[in-house]
């Protein structure tokens, strides 16, 4: 019995980012705002972290809307309709629903339908995530323009009375879409994780827990349990962090996987015109830009001083920052490395748009 030969699509060898768009909510939050609910001045805040001011959003602003402005301003700048998309990826942790994606509202909001959407959760090595998936779908053939989106409101799931990661965190979204090229635009990516440090980055609860909590409370009201009642006041799961242990992993570790990802691409330091790491903590960045030996030609995104952490949009929104200051830039080689809750990581090295 003969077996028919099935058809594949085409390969396609290159990729690139075709275009880069942001989206920064208009909230300007300084350290003197956030030391009104911890017990910090603005002075430890920026020798700490380097950051002196974060973006938020407003109630009515969701990841969603960020998401889509970010997104508007990828496409115009690719020179492509949202019709075109093959696929729409949306790297987030703070979409308020673990189903349906954020990424299938997205791609309603913009016209893709029916592309294929999906959301990625991996924290702050999303966006490289999104980039991996979306070079393998453009090479092999699945889709022909890949939309990728960083996108976070993590106003929505602090406490701002804790001090491990609250006053950190700020809002926004970056976006780019990836499509084909005559030549090589993104490196193989260096990508995996380390489920040992799970714990190190999280929430404080989860979803179950809630939900008992509540059935308790319901419980409370007729027991008259005061115990029981205030504890269910504090149910709404926020973010907390081991900073030492988080420190120390981004340190240490992540160092050596942007020298993974130099040599994936076959370059050296001294081809870059740009590093562009996770916005987590500015003595994060200056210590891997001493390990990675980094000459002074090479720019390095220190978006974080005025953007805060903002997880999964922190690389695009950095890129976005760097390119309006440095439009010199554009064409160059720009090593990207993402870290965070997981704990996992992403990284790679990109021609910028």
């Amino acid at each position: 019995m003969s077996v028919p030969t099935l058809k594949q699509a085409p390969l396609q060898e290159h990729t690139r980012i075709l275009g880069l768009g942001a989206f920064r909510p208009g909230v300007i939050v300084t350290n003197d705002d956030v030391c009104q609910w911890i017990d910090s001045s603005d002075e430890w805040i920026r020798q700490r972290t380097g950051i002196v001011t974060r973006h938020r959003a407003a109630a009515d602003v969701s990841v969603i809307d960020m998401a889509e402005g970010a997104a508007r301003e990828a496409l115009a700048k690719a020179g492509i309709e949202a019709t075109d998309l093959g696929a729409v990826i949306v790297s987030t942790v703070t979409h308020p629903y673990a189903t349906p994606s954020a990424a299938a509202s997205l791609a309603d909001r913009l016209g893709a339908t029916p592309a294929p959407a999906f959301d990625i959760s991996a924290a702050c090595a999303g966006y490289c995530y999104g980039i991996a998936q979306a070079d393998a779908l453009v090479r092999s053939g699945a889709a022909k323009y890949v939309l990728v989106v960083g996108a976070e409101k993590l106003s929505d799931v602090i406490d701002n009375r804790e001090r491990t990661i609250s006053f950190l965190l700020g809002d926004g979204a970056g976006a780019v879409v990836i499509g084909p090229s005559d030549t090589p635009g993104i490196a193989p990516s260096v990508w995996g994780s380390d489920g040992s440090k799970w714990d190190a980055i999280g929430m404080t609860r989860s979803l179950l827990d809630v939900r008992d909590l509540g059935m308790a409370a319901r419980q409370s009201d007729s027991t008259g349990d005061l115990a029981l009642l205030e504890e269910a006041q504090e149910l709404y799961p926020t973010l907390r962090q081991d900073g030492q242990t988080v420190f120390r992993w981004a340190v240490w570790e992540m160092a050596k996987v942007a020298q993974q990802a130099l040599d994936a691409a076959g370059v050296e330091a001294e081809d870059l015109v740009a590093f562009i790491p996770h916005q987590a903590n500015m003595r994060i960045i200056d210590e891997m830009v001493k390990k990675l030996k980094l000459p002074e030609t090479v720019t390095v995104a220190r978006d974080i001083a005025d953007a805060g952490n903002t997880s999964a949009a922190s690389i695009p929104l950095a890129t976005h920052r760097l390119l309006q200051e440095n439009p010199e830039l554009s064409g160059g080689l720009a090593l990207q490395i993402g870290f965070g809750a997981g704990l996992v990581f992403g990284a790679q090295v990109v021609v910028l748009p």
